[in-house]
């Protein structure tokens, strides 16, 4: 698809009213997924999304304009996931906890499938701009400097590009170590843990 193409091409065509309509349309976005896993994006194509969904090309076509637009909604599925879940860190908590509870989710995030994290990452972008995806974004980051901000943390830790850098340094350490093939969610947690609390000077 042309870089030009716009966001609104990559919406789905219809969202599921009914109990059956939506499992066909999760159904169309695990296909999709798995294809990614298992092919990559040689073999991800909408007839073989199709396919593996047990579902008509037609009916793929119902919710979906174009592969992208698949692409799109599962981007928008794992980065909602993260979100809820972040958004779900117990605000009593010290912001220390709750920073070191926001990396173990997106350590966790990541590895529970790595290989469909990566790709998504390259496709999110490769794909134009949505502001769904940048809503989410905004969100997940807000979240991390109201941890940031708390009582807890060193002074300044709530500053302008704070939540930014960690974010970059988080997102850094985590895609290496899927390329790398780990697997193990805890040493990379402490290992991140360290690089963060290393910036704050904690």
């Amino acid at each position: 698809m042309n870089r030009k193409t716009s966001a609104a091409q990559l919406n789905p065509r219809k969202q599921p009213a009914q109990r059956r309509a939506a499992e066909t349309f999760d159904a169309i976005l695990e296909a999709a997924a798995h294809i990614l896993e298992r092919d990559g994006l040689t073999g991800y194509s909408t007839n073989a999304i199709a396919e593996r969904a047990g579902a008509s090309i037609g009916s793929l076509y119902q919710y979906f304009p174009n592969k992208d637009a698949i692409t799109r909604a599962l981007i928008l599925r794992e980065m909602t996931a993260l979100r809820d879940q972040i958004a779900s860190i117990d605000h009593s908590l010290s912001g220390r906890a709750r920073l070191q509870l926001l990396v173990s989710a997106a350590i966790a995030n990541q590895l529970r499938r790595p290989v469909l994290a990566r790709l998504l990452d390259v496709e999110e972008a490769r794909l134009p701009p949505d502001e769904n995806v940048d809503r989410l974004g905004r969100e997940t980051a807000e979240i991390f400097r109201q941890i940031l901000s708390s009582e807890d943390m060193p002074e300044g830790a709530g500053g302008p590009h704070t939540a930014a850098d960690l974010i970059a340094i988080i997102r850094g350490m985590v895609d290496a170590a899927g390329r790398r093939g780990e697997m193990d969610p805890q040493n990379l947690t402490d290992r991140v843990i360290r690089a963060v609390n290393g910036y704050l000077a904690l």
